[in-house]
């Protein structure tokens, strides 16, 4: 599976949801129309931020750019194996992955959806390394785009 099959041009979302809960309600109802997802995914993705959040705090990679968070649950809940992004039009508090009772403004969600229980690690990994390894600037200017097509394409091309 070649990287970019990580991603789907309908699977791409601007949301304008001011909360963790409504951005996931808001996701999975588009999701599990195009049958990516089980009915049982809104509740278990919730339960799950709830007990392992996964704000992801990027000042350490570079202070100019905005938190990010990769929420996900178990494979068994999804139908796929996706990196469903979801850019934020107002950044949302998410609890941090490495702090729990530290808050992040999060502005850009990597949502994880994995039927692969062996490899939810390693899609992890590779938005890590994405992170790690394209320069800030381009960074940047995925984290502004606020069209759905323009970031699949952005992620398309440079998600190694």
């Amino acid at each position: 599976m070649s990287e970019n099959s990580l991603f789907l041009p309908n699977a791409v979302f601007v949301s304008d949801s001011t909360s963790v809960t409504d951005i996931f309600h808001e996701i999975a109802n588009q999701l599990s129309a195009e049958k990516l997802v089980k009915k049982q995914f809104l509740p278990e993705i919730i339960k799950r931020e709830e007990k392992y959040p996964t704000g992801i705090d990027l000042s350490p990679v570079n202070k100019n750019l905005p938190n990010i968070a990769v929420p996900h649950t178990e494979g068994e809940f999804v139908s796929t194996r996706l990196i469903v992004p979801v850019s934020l039009v107002t950044a949302v508090p998410f609890k941090n992955m490495i702090d729990p009772d530290q808050e992040l403004p999060v502005k850009f969600l990597f949502l994880i959806l994995n039927n692969d229980p062996a490899g939810q690690a390693n899609i992890l990994a590779q938005i890590m390394d994405f992170l790690r390894l394209t320069p800030v600037a381009n960074l940047q200017e995925l984290f502004k785009l606020t069209e759905p097509d323009k970031i699949y394409r952005f992620l398309s091309e440079h998600f190694k």
